[in-house]
Order: C-alpha cells, then structure tokens, then sequence
C-alpha cells in the first residue's frame, strides 16, 4: 500500500501508525522541522487530520516517536556488534559498518538523528546524546573488559571511535560515495584498530 492509498480507510492501529511515521519521515527529511505543517503530513499520508492527531497529538510527538526509533536502531545495530564475536578487529570492523549503514539506509533516516534542525530543543538533545551515550557505552564496556582500564578512560576512548564513525560516514554520503562502501569501512576500521590494538588485554595485563 502506498502512503497515499485509502484515505479514510481503516487499517490496524500498528498498521496506521507506520504508515504516519513513513509519511512523517519523508517531510522532515526534504524540509525540516521548523517548515513541516502537520497538513503536509496528513496530505503525504493520505488521511485526514484527526485521524493523525489521534495517533500523534502533536508535531514534535510525531518527530520524537521518528527519533526514538531510529535512534534505538542504531544503538541495537552497535550493540548486536559488540557481542556478535570476541574477536577485538571484527568488533571495530562492525562497528563502523554499522554507522556506514545506518547513514547509507533508504529514507536519510539519520538526518532525524544527526543534522536536525531542532537540535537546540532540550528533548531532542536530550535523545540525540542519550543515543551517542548508548552507542559509547555498548564499545566502552567492551573496552573495560578487554583491556581494564576504568570507566572514564573507556568512555573517552569508545568517544572517540563512535565519533570518528559518525562524522567519516557522514562524510562519505557528503561525497556522494565517492569511496565503495565496503572499502570506506574496511579504511576507518584499519585505522582505528591501529590505534586500539596498542591496548593490552586483560589477560596480557594480569601476566596470564
């Protein structure tokens, strides 16, 4: 079913739901926050506008609900990475694929997450660094296991590579892939590993 289809047709809630969230998701992207009219996304998803507001009473509800999901998607998608193997490189590899991929999905989802223009608004700053703490923390407690230091050292250090991940996928979207993807990744995971290899094990640090 296209977002158009059925106007005043009834679907699942689940079903209309997604279908708002879709409708929501395309505007915010070309236009913005700050430029998006709630009748814009009713036009988009071919429903009148208090069956919208029946599902989202507000446009800011609307936007946070887009947040919220894909923020948690991308938190998951580091997550599933980290615990995926114990293999140190292969972590960092996955990593990164995981930005490259979240930055390279259908729908620029991660302009919600990474370039809105409400990001002065405290709730959405409030979410925006609740993911980049969520992503750092699954690498940081990763970091603590595998080499001891303490928490403040593997904050700053799962900082670090969650943040040259970012700002090197965006880029790389920037550039109009200018570099396969698949190379992009392997590059900035090298270049990583470079430096978080120097980090002993545990294990080597205990004399085991």
């Amino acid at each position: 079913m296209t977002l158009t289809e059925g106007r005043g047709s009834r679907l699942p809630r689940t079903q209309r739901r997604r279908q708002l969230l879709d409708a929501a998701q395309e505007i915010f992207v070309a236009r913005g926050y700050h430029a998006t009219a709630m009748d814009d996304i009713a036009d988009r998803a071919g429903v009148s506008k208090p069956v919208l507001y029946q599902h989202f009473p507000s446009k800011l509800e609307l936007y946070m609900a887009l947040l919220e999901m894909h923020g948690d998607a991308l938190v998951d998608t580091v997550r599933k990475a980290m615990e995926s193997t114990s293999d140190n490189k292969t972590r960092v590899h996955r990593a990164m694929q995981a930005y490259f991929d979240f930055v390279d999905a259908s729908g620029e989802a991660f302009r919600l997450v990474f370039e809105s223009d409400l990001r002065n608004d405290p709730v959405v700053a409030e979410r925006v660094d609740r993911v980049a703490h969520d992503c750092g923390k699954a690498i940081a407690e990763t970091i603590m296991g595998d080499t001891g230091v303490d928490r403040a050292r593997a904050d700053l250090l799962a900082i670090g590579l969650t943040g040259a991940a970012e700002m090197a996928a965006r880029s790389w979207l920037a550039t109009k892939r200018a570099v396969p993807k698949e190379e992009a990744v392997e590059l900035l995971a090298k270049l990583t590993w470079r430096g978080i290899s120097n980090f002993p094990l545990h294990s080597e640090n205990d004399g085991v």
